[in-house]
Formats: C-alpha cells, sequence, structure tokens
C-alpha cells in the first residue's frame, strides 16, 4: 500500500461481493477519498464522466482517490490510470483474484440495491482481467481474505 500523504489512484478490481468496500473501509478509507458509481443516484445518466469529474476534483485538491467498482479490464481502469498520472499520481491495482463460489455466496446475503442478479456477477467474470504493470500500473497488489474477518494484500512481482 502506498506511503501516507502521497498522491495515489487506488483501482479495485475484482468479481461484485469479492470483498472490494470492505477492503477499502478496513485499509484506505480515512486516507483516500472513495469514489465509486455505485454512491451515485440509480437512475443518474453518464456515470462514468461523473466518476471521471469526482477524480479530477479529488486529484487536482491533491487528495488520493479510491475507485470502488469491478473495474474488470482495460476499458474501465485505463482512463483511471491515466488520469491519475496526468496530475503526477501514481496508479495502483488492487487485484481480488476471482472466487464464483464465494462472490454468489455473499452476494445472495445482500439486501436491496446492494444485491447484484447472478447474472450480474458471471458477465463481469467474462471481462475481467487480472491487471498488470503492462497496463500502466505503478504497482499490482493482490488482496485475499485472510480467514479472521481481514484481508492480506501482497505485491506481485513484475504485476503479473
Amino acid at each position: 500500500m502506498q506511503a501516507p500523504g502521497r498522491l495515489d489512484v487506488a483501482v479495485l478490481v475484482g468479481l461484485q461481493a469479492s470483498g472490494k468496500s470492505t477492503f477499502y473501509e478496513q485499509h484506505l478509507s480515512g486516507r483516500y477519498t472513495l469514489v465509486s458509481k455505485d454512491l451515485l443516484p440509480r437512475g443518474a445518466r453518464n456515470k462514468q464522466q461523473r466518476q471521471m469529474r469526482l477524480l479530477q476534483e479529488a486529484l487536482t485538491a491533491g487528495r488520493p482517490v479510491a475507485i470502488d467498482n469491478t473495474n474488470p479490464s482495460p476499458q474501465e481502469w485505463g482512463p483511471l490510470i491515466a488520469l491519475g498520472h496526468a496530475h503526477g499520481a501514481t496508479a495502483t491495482a488492487y487485484w481480488f483474484p476471482p472466487d464464483v463460489t464465494g462472490s454468489l455466496r455473499r452476494n445472495a446475503a445482500r439486501q436491496g440495491r446492494d444485491r447484484v442478479p447472478d447474472v450480474g456477477v458471471f458477465a463481469t467474470l467474462k471481462r475481467l482481467r487480472k491487471p498488470s504493470l503492462a497496463d500502466g500500473f505503478d504497482t499490482v497488489l493482490e488482496v485475499r481474505f485472510d480467514g479472521h474477518g481481514g484481508f492480506e494484500a501482497r505485491q506481485i512481482p513484475g504485476g503479473l
């Protein structure tokens, strides 16, 4: 994880219900501004443009940002990395390796808007790609549950 006070764009990459939001709360909250399409009004239009505007505003203000969406591929994370680098920020990928059974089980326990149809998890899985340094990230960390209600994050050498 990045040093305190360093300008960074943390891109959380993983299936729905993989632990991304809980990881943010446990490890990044208080240091990183949270940006997530899930926080926008349900009927909001142009969510991608709004997300980019929020990222731009935080970086301009000198605040590190965590992007908490599934971010399954370079199509989603590429613009985030580019904007971060344009502001002199590092870009860190937090990779949550897919555990479809676990994600479906955790998702089934969600209520209301937080629960996504199972088909959504499978659609994300089809697009999900492991991030690497070759994608423009400065650091790639693999995040796994530690078996005690927390997480372990370890740097992936070469980001592969």
